[in-house]
């Protein structure tokens, strides 16, 4: 038996269910966090049983509250005293548990609606400063999930160090639209700081969820509403850290509803982070993203390479 993982936290908020860890070791995403729709959500760690997670999601899925899940995971297993896990439901009932041999510094704390764990780290106080960072910070719930990774690895962290993170928020209740219903679900593998640069993709995507938001006003006709959402895309994703991909999108959409002076500037800032995006253009028309009009494509394509 290896220990997987080190800390997390486990939080239903109302409307989101979520789950944030950080270890030291690859790929903790693919290990801790199980969540589910409308069902709830889950944290196994310490010496990592992967089974526990689906078969906890199935306990809750049959209606089973958090504390008699824990105890059904737990009762007929031999290592239990080695496993580390959280639960919380869809009523936000929590059942959390630091088995008597999870390596020191090992415990966690519970609070309305969440519960921080930790194990193997450098000082016992790390999940009760995850605890107080949580319940003390502003925003959604993946806000509140990374400042309270980041108050365990201001407290200290894990005592080896640091490797990789996951961040996964769901709907508390799920929808006709299962996709809809998963707002984050991002990874880290591997990263000499781990939690930063899952800060940097939670705001990477929510550009991307304002990019689609402006593609639904577009849809719908609303071309104002597109507008302000785009540019707050582009607010989360600054040309310094961007790929470009947003940028040519945003002016493709407002190209395809007769506003190309607006989406030049979205598209030169595309090409200035990679020349492909211009030769992209032409090839649009064969899939109908672009009316088949070659005014209009030579229009977007000079607009792209001018320099002025």
């Amino acid at each position: 038996m290896r220990p997987v993982s080190t800390y997390s936290i486990v939080a239903h908020d109302g409307d989101w269910l979520g789950v944030a860890v950080q270890s030291h070791w690859f790929s903790v995403g693919s290990l801790v966090p199980w969540l589910e729709p409308g069902v709830g959500a889950i944290a196994i760690q310490s010496f990592n049983n992967p089974e526990h997670g689906p078969a906890g999601l199935d306990l809750l899925r049959s209606g089973m509250p958090a504390a008699s899940v824990l105890e059904a995971l737990l009762e007929d297993d031999p290592e239990r005293d080695y496993r580390q896990s959280a639960i919380v439901d869809i009523n936000r009932t929590v059942a959390t548990h630091t088995g008597a041999r999870c390596i020191p510094e090992a415990g966690h704390s519970i609070g309305d609606g969440f519960s921080t764990q930790a194990n193997l780290m450098d000082r016992g106080t790390v999940w009760t400063a995850m605890a107080d960072a949580f319940m003390a910070a502003r925003g959604d719930l993946a806000e509140r999930l990374l400042v309270g990774l980041e108050a365990a690895e201001a407290e200290g962290g894990d005592i080896r160090g640091r490797q990789s993170a996951a961040l996964v928020v769901v709907a508390a209740e799920a929808s006709a639209t299962p996709g809809a219903d998963w707002l984050f679900d991002l990874r880290v593998e591997d990263h000499p700081d781990p939690v930063a640069e899952l800060r940097r993709l939670v705001d990477l995507r929510r550009g991307y969820i304002e990019l689609i938001k402006g593609d639904n006003h577009v849809s719908g006709g609303d071309l104002e509403a597109a507008a302000a959402a785009y540019e707050a895309a582009m607010d989360f994703v600054p040309d310094e850290l961007a790929n470009g991909e947003a940028a040519f999108w945003t002016g493709i959409s407002l190209a395809t509803e007769g506003k190309a002076a607006d989406a030049l500037p979205y598209l030169k800032r595309a090409q200035a982070q990679h020349e492909g995006w211009v030769r992209l253009v032409p090839r649009l028309a064969h899939s109908g993203i672009l009316p088949d009009d070659p005014g209009l494509v030579d229009l977007l394509v000079a607009g792209m390479l001018d320099d002025s």
